[in-house]
């Protein structure tokens, strides 16, 4: 199994016949996927970094489970405290039917993180990746819904999926109701084992138990949304170029003044909306701020070397680029974790191999694929450093 095969097996299909439509199940998706992530994988997060709730949680019953049950907090001789796990509280709470949670493990795992980027690359959004693990048949969570689509990878292990639809046609986070719970039997019952794949709409209403008589270990990846709301919220910073739009509102003027201040308003939304590509425009706007999962380069502080086993990604699974022309000087430019970087023409195979490359490439690799020298890749590299929207380290690091 490699990552970007989540995103192909999801097709261009996916995009236009399920994505926001419906839920799908795909068996057996992942070959191997325990070489994604693992209960070792949650063992070695847990002792090595300190995971502060929200971060790592306990819930139960759809109710979080106060820290002090399995944690104990340490204070430093500098003051500060933290929460020590201790595992056999742990082991005990989890052992009761309590659930495992661990948010945004793809900044914390870079093969998750690996995942988020495919999925983000295919699907043109920002992915969260979290971890839930689960021993007994007691819901950790209850029969809940979601404010974004999810996409679920059974890891290990199985877990029961009792799927009941929703009850509210796309509801947000901030709306102006809530979903009313689901009545009667669910529309769909499903046992994913490991290696399966789900995909959920969001307010699809859910409730899940590992009730297999096995320890269940799932990803979820969570699409942020983009809604009508965003585009308007979008819309209104664009049109503050318009002095009308950064007017005061004629509160307190004679009603046919009033009436035309919203009529010039309106003539502004409308020529606004009519722009043609508007979503398009929208979509790469977004692209280009998201910031990616930006990370050091340490030891290299400036100059890029021109080293063949240098190893080098793109922090940004959403970076795009274009021709475009600056002064009369033609030039391909990167646009990206929001900053843009312009380039000569010649770099334009370079960045089509980042863009494309699933994870880590060496300068080597990227020198024999564009048939550029080594010190020129080295020079465009060092850029993209120096601009945030690429990272570098050594062959034998991890």
């Amino acid at each position: 199994m490699t990552v970007p095969f989540i995103a192909e097996c999801l097709g261009q299909d996916f995009l236009a016949q399920t994505l926001g439509r419906d839920y799908l199940h795909l068996p057996g998706t992942l070959t191997e996927p325990t070489a994604m992530a693992s209960f070792d994988t949650l063992n070695d997060l847990i002792a090595t970094h300190r995971l502060e709730p929200p971060r790592l949680r306990l819930s139960a019953d759809g109710e979080a489970l106060p820290q002090h049950r399995y944690a104990t907090p340490v204070t430093t001789r500098r003051a500060t405290v933290w929460q020590r796990i201790h595992p056999a509280e742990l082991h005990e709470q989890l052992a009761e039917g309590a659930s495992l949670v661990i948010d945004a493990i793809d900044e914390l795992h870079e093969p998750i993180g690996d995942l988020a980027a495919a999925l983000e690359r295919h699907l043109r959004t920002h992915i969260q990746v979290n971890a839930y693990a689960s021993w007994t048949g007691r819901e950790g969570f209850g029969t809940h819904w979601d404010d974004h689509d999810v996409i679920v990878l059974q890891i290990q292990g199985a877990k029961r999926w009792r799927i009941y639809g929703p009850t509210r046609e796309k509801p947000m986070y901030r709306d102006v109701t809530a979903p009313e719970p689901p009545t009667g039997d669910p529309i769909a019952e499903l046992v994913l084992c490991a290696g399966d794949l789900l995909y959920l709409p969001r307010g699809t209403w859910h409730a899940v138990t590992a009730d297999q008589g096995t320890h269940s270990l799932h990803l979820t990846c969570g699409l942020t949304p983009h809604t009508g709301a965003d585009l308007i919220t979008w819309a209104a910073d664009r049109l503050r170029a318009s002095t009308t739009v950064r007017g005061d509102l004629p509160l307190h003027a004679a009603p046919d003044e009033q009436a035309d201040y919203l009529a010039a308003l309106r003539k502004e939304l409308d020529g606004f909306f009519d722009e043609p590509d508007l979503l398009d425009a929208y979509a790469a706007a977004r692209d280009a701020e998201d910031p990616g999962r930006m990370r050091p380069s340490l030891p290299c502080l400036g100059v890029v070397p021109a080293d063949r086993e240098l190893m080098v990604r793109l922090t940004t699974a959403r970076a795009r680029t274009q021709h475009v022309t600056v002064d009369g000087e033609h030039l391909v430019r990167l646009t990206g974790a929001g900053v843009e970087v312009d380039l000569d023409p010649a770099a334009a195979p370079l960045l089509d191999s980042l863009l494309t490359a699933p994870t880590w490439t060496s300068l080597g690799a990227l020198a024999d694929t564009t048939g550029l020298p080594p010190d020129d890749v080295a020079t465009v590299v060092q850029e993209l450093v120096a601009a945030q929207i690429a990272a570098l380290r050594s062959r034998s690091g991890r």
